[in-house]
């Protein structure tokens, strides 16, 4: 029996929508007094401390008022004396389902909520959003949300099957599911990311000696995880000099590799392809990246660089992200209208076809007797897709990595008609959800998990709606073809 949409509906709302919008704010300087006073006459149950461009430097609650500054403060010293610091926050795209599970996991009342450039935009308060929360739906949540160990990050990783199985019986589109798979692997990066560097501290190594965003990439940073993805994640590091070099390098390679062993013991594979911060392609500076960046434009056309692709999928897991943001802005500036880099990145692809033949027949794998009658619909629907779509955009200078939030800028843009998108964007759903209705299938039948789709299992209405996809995609194919002056696929 499916549950009610209530339920599953918690797994799609965002901070931001739920967030009250007006929080109370003070600045440092403020005297107890003031606040205090305004709280009172409020009736107002917390206060975020702010800096001039009002990102939230701490926070006073009414617990604090009446434990520690009614009776042993000052109401004229200022806020910054009394607030607690180190204040979490959250932002206002983020998971409502992740912020609850935090909430209740270290006991606060109120999360200060902050946009895009860290700026305080909301405030939510705990006791607002477990009003209409059911048993079962906070049952979901923490299943999802457990315990910071490796063996607890492992039991979420085995309820996120069966969250995402529920998900899709009730028929939430496939696409939504794998944001929802990403965002839970995100969130284990992060507290993976915390442990590790707790235990750098404990072991003597020290606190991070830079600042540093942990970037995902690829299906992770695009939001379109499937059940069991392997790692693609770096770091990007504040710029330092180049005598620390012997210091810095090797505390990120430290927790690199810590981080790497416990994502694969939780079931995050080890990458085969090396994306992990434990190379030193994918760990570098600010300064470093763009460097790379500005090699990879000039080299446009070296073949052993068109694997870098993944890369261009990325986004911020740990950290501010105010590097990976900066590091995005420069992606877009070089690549927009950069057709010959772009190009070149699509030779590298060229292989990735549709799995549409002559007369709407679907090519099924040859050769391989373990999968005979399936397709590869990752190789043959999803990458050829992503990857035109993800060319546009860049030339577009579209600065979204989802590849349904690129087709949507892409129409809103003219690039796309009408017709292309709604084609597109319901192909993406329609594959997706083969995808993922044959990962789970082989889970529970204890084969292994692929991408391989077996077609005798697809009803004739699916098998119809597949191949308008592909021909879908392959229409895309073949525009992408003419505009860049023809011969890439």
């Amino acid at each position: 029996m499916s549950m009610e949409t209530g339920v599953t509906d918690i797994f799609f709302k965002r901070v931001g929508d739920n967030a009250i919008a007006d929080p109370a704010e003070a600045g440092p300087e403020t005297a107890l007094g003031d606040i205090v006073g305004r709280m009172s006459a409020g009736k107002l149950t917390a206060t975020v401390i702010v800096d001039g461009g009002r990102r939230p430097l701490g926070i006073i609650t009414e617990q604090d008022v009446v434990r520690r500054i009614a009776f042993n403060a000052d109401m004229a010293q200022p806020a910054r004396d009394v607030m607690t610091r180190d204040v979490h926050c959250i932002r206002d795209d983020d998971p409502l389902f992740i912020a609850i599970a935090r909430m209740r996991r270290r006991g606060f009342r109120h999360m200060p909520v902050i946009d895009d450039g860290g700026s305080l935009c909301g405030m939510l308060d705990m006791n607002d959003l477990m009003v209409n929360a059911s048993g079962e739906m906070v049952g979901m949540i923490d299943s999802l949300t457990g315990e910071d160990s490796v063996d607890g990050l492992r039991d979420i990783k085995a309820a996120l099957v069966d969250v995402a199985e529920q998900l899709l019986s009730d028929n939430v589109p496939a696409s939504e599911i794998q944001i929802l798979l990403s965002h839970i692997n995100s969130d284990i990066y992060r507290r993976l990311t915390d442990l590790n560097r707790a235990a750098m501290m404990r072991d003597g190594h020290g606190d991070c000696p830079v600042d540093f965003d942990l970037i995902v990439m690829g299906s992770g940073g695009r939001g379109e995880n499937f059940l069991f993805p392997d790692q693609d994640y770096g770091f990007i590091l504040s710029d330092y000099a180049e005598d620390q070099h012997g210091f810095i390098d090797p505390w990120f390679v430290r927790l690199a590799e810590g981080l790497s062993r416990d994502l694969d013991a939780v079931g995050l594979p080890l990458c085969t392809g090396g994306v992990m911060a434990t190379n030193p392609v994918w760990r570098k500076t600010m300064s470093q990246w763009k460097e790379q960046i500005d090699q990879w434009n000039r080299r446009a056309f070296d073949m052993s660089l068109l694997n870098f692709d993944i890369f261009f999928d990325f986004r911020a897991a740990w950290g501010n992200g105010d590097m990976a943001r900066e590091l995005r802005r420069y992606v877009t500036g070089i690549m927009r209208g950069n057709e010959p880099f772009l190009r070149a990145m699509l030779i590298g692809d060229a292989d990735h076809g549709t799995a549409l033949r002559w007369f709407g027949r679907i090519a099924t794998a040859r050769g391989d007797p373990d999968h005979a009658g399936c397709v590869n619909l990752k190789l043959h629907g999803t990458l050829p897709l992503v990857g035109c779509v993800r060319m546009l955009a860049l030339r577009e200078g579209v600065e979204a990595v989802n590849t349904r939030d690129r087709l949507k800028a892409l129409f809103e843009r003219g690039v796309l008609n009408r017709d292309e998108f709604e084609d597109l964007d319901a192909g993406f759903n329609i594959i997706g959800d083969l995808l993922l209705r044959q990962q789970f299938t082989d889970f529970k039948a204890g084969f292994e998990v692929s991408n391989f789709v077996r077609l005798n299992a697809v009803s004739r209405r699916g098998k119809r709606r597949l191949r308008e996809s592909l021909r879908a995609i392959d229409a895309l194919r073949d525009r992408i073809n003419f505009e860049f002056g023809g011969d890439i696929f």
